[in-house]
């Protein structure tokens, strides 16, 4: 729900529906979360387990209900699988910026989704949570990570830092940025359909 009172539904890309999680998708995300791919996340430790993820995912579907966040399960058109994570959370020190985090399962790298799954989020994030900037923070060694920011739009702010819950700590990062577009150009992609699947 958002600052209108508006309830968020799908959105649907080419291949993708992202949604909001259910507690039925704990498992999928946990058995997804191994070292590798915890060690570039901030909030999502490895060996997560299923009951911890549930309630990760109970926590992210109330800040949704809240309009404090946009939290989106990828998954597959085709086959319904989950494939990864995609969130926009509102910043604690700015309410008018978000904060994006999005990750995949192994076996769903390299074919693409991020970056057909990352433009549609920033956008459903814009326009759910009326945030007028949204930040990204990405370890400087991470070219897949930075590649999907750059095709969103986003410009890097420079060397920062992020506390990693996931690691208890705070870690070197390098901070990304892309403003609010105008109204009028404030769509999903050519290619994404939202709050309904196509006909």
């Amino acid at each position: 729900m958002n600052a209108s009172g508006e309830v968020f539904r799908e959105i649907y890309t080419q291949r993708l529906c992202l949604r909001l999680p259910h507690p039925e998708d704990a498992l999928a995300l946990s058995e997804m979360m191994g070292p590798e791919i915890s060690a570039r996340l901030a909030s999502w430790p490895v060996r997560l387990a299923p009951e911890a993820a549930a309630a990760k995912l109970g926590e992210a579907r109330a800040a949704a209900m809240a309009g404090l966040a946009l939290p989106l399960i990828i998954t597959l058109r085709n086959s319904g699988d989950v494939a990864g994570w995609i969130s926009a959370s509102r910043a604690e020190a700015d309410r008018n910026r978000a904060v994006m985090s999005y990750w995949l399962g192994d076996r769903f790298h390299g074919a693409g989704l991020m970056r057909e799954a990352a433009p549609a989020a920033l956008a459903g994030a814009f326009r759910h949570l009326g945030v007028n900037e949204a930040r990204a923070a990405v370890q400087t060694d991470n070219l897949a990570s930075r590649a999907v920011l750059r095709g969103l739009g986003m410009r890097p702010l420079g060397i920062g830092h992020i506390w990693c819950a996931a690691r208890g700590r705070e870690e070197q990062c390098e901070w990304w940025s892309v403003l609010r577009p105008l109204e009028a150009e404030l769509a999903l992609p050519e290619h994404a359909i939202a709050d309904h699947p196509p006909a």
